[in-house]
């Protein structure tokens, strides 16, 4: 257990700037760890938890089979209740039939026309904020063009007015309420949670009032009009739509650019769809994913209990040399077979991949097409975050 504690140390800068090392000792030692500071056990293996993202034995949540004394847990918090009601409403945290409910009627805001449909608005959007940036001679590409495009796009979809002030406040929101995924959130975390949910939730209870009354050609307006989730479920589904649909794109963008401009390498831009699930695999943006262990699993010849919590560690599992291969370390742009986990698996497989890599797509073919001579500015920062892992700011020059 020490060992592991030593080896796997979430909290840690040099950890996250570089948990790759760690990962292969911890594949090297087994398939499942047992992490006392966070209490979960650790899975590295691809073969893993690719099938335990599968396996119906552990579960987003438990409270749709068991109480929270039934489990062995403690009801959360009482001053935490904005949070977790938003959360817990979401497709992401929702299980059974719930979950299929609400995500059949969300699916056909992601189908492959309806995404197809979006294509030249998001290529406008990468157009233009690239070319902003091109014309300034540089700046910070986080806050200049991977940030804005995803939470615009989003906002599209959902149907959030460009004139609302609160537009503006998409995307602060978003990152209060994500750090409560982060391990052990502090006291300050939550409470920001807190308040970005309250209010996040307020806003959208009053658009959808304005769409009951005046409906458009939007996500929010075709949920009302089906009149079957309810309204905390419609307005959880589109917190986590927003969350969901713009962390990947903005940190692959991010952490994608920083590592082409540390290799020294660009892609084929005739190649450009594999080239984005190499990055979205090499240096995936979310690192770990959580799971309740709904009934014993034994694996590798250790037991994990019912009422533990698994770590899924998919930055591991996009390393792993006997899925991979021996370059399983190696940025390889055109990487052919290429099952990355990055976007998971089962039935909570993140219902907008197909948008995000049509995002990543234009933002990365256009960066390469204005800016061929893009470089870095300065040395990038990490967050303190591990789980949704990025950069503070990525300061480039044209």
């Amino acid at each position: 257990m020490d060992a592991v504690d030593a080896v796997y140390d979430p909290w840690s800068a040099e950890f996250v700037a570089d948990p790759y090392p760690a990962y292969a000792e911890l594949r090297a030692a087994g398939r499942a760890h047992w992490h006392a500071p966070t209490r979960q056990w650790l899975i590295p293996h691809h073969e893993d938890v690719s099938a335990l993202l599968r396996d119906r034995r552990l579960g987003r949540t438990y409270t749709h089979r068991f109480t929270h004394e039934e489990f062995g847990r403690e009801a959360p918090d009482a001053a935490y209740e904005p949070f977790h009601t938003l959360n817990d409403h979401g497709l992401l945290d929702l299980e059974a039939a719930d979950h299929s409910r609400i995500r059949r009627l969300v699916s056909k805001a992601f189908t492959p026309r309806t995404v197809e449909n979006l294509a030249p608005t998001v290529r406008r959007l990468a157009a233009d904020l690239v070319g902003g940036l091109v014309a300034d001679g540089g700046g910070d590409l986080l806050a200049r063009v991977a940030e804005p495009l995803p939470v615009a796009v989003i906002a599209e979809m959902l149907g959030v007015p460009a004139e609302d002030e609160e537009r503006a406040r998409l995307r602060p929101w978003s990152a209060a309420i994500c750090g409560m995924f982060e391990l052990n959130p502090s006291e300050e975390t939550a409470r920001r949670a807190v308040e970005a949910s309250v209010e996040f939730s307020d806003y959208l209870r009053e658009l959808i009032a304005r769409r009951r009354k005046s409906p458009g050609d939007d996500l929010i307006s075709s949920l009302v009009a089906v009149e079957e989730p309810t309204e905390q479920e419609m307005i959880s589904t589109c917190v986590l739509l927003l969350n969901a649909g713009h962390e990947a794109t903005v940190n692959t963008t991010v952490n994608g650019w920083w590592t082409l401009l540390r290799e020294g390498v660009r892609p084929d831009p005739e190649k450009l769809s594999t080239a984005v699930e190499e990055l979205l695999r090499y240096d995936t943006p979310l690192q770990m994913f959580e799971r309740w262990v709904l009934d014993d699993i034994e694996l590798g010849g250790v037991t994990l209990p019912r009422g533990s919590e698994v770590a899924l560690l998919f930055g591991s599992a996009n390393r792993d040399p006997a899925r991979f291969g021996p370059t399983a370390d190696v940025l390889d742009l055109e990487r052919a077979d290429n099952p990355h986990v990055t976007f998971g698996a089962g039935i909570h497989y993140c219902l907008g991949a197909p948008l995000a890599r049509l995002e990543l797509t234009a933002v990365f073919g256009e960066l390469l097409r204005q800016a061929p001579g893009l470089r870095l500015a300065a040395e990038p920062v990490w967050k303190p975050g591990y789980v949704i892992r990025g950069f503070e700011e990525l300061l480039v020059e044209v």
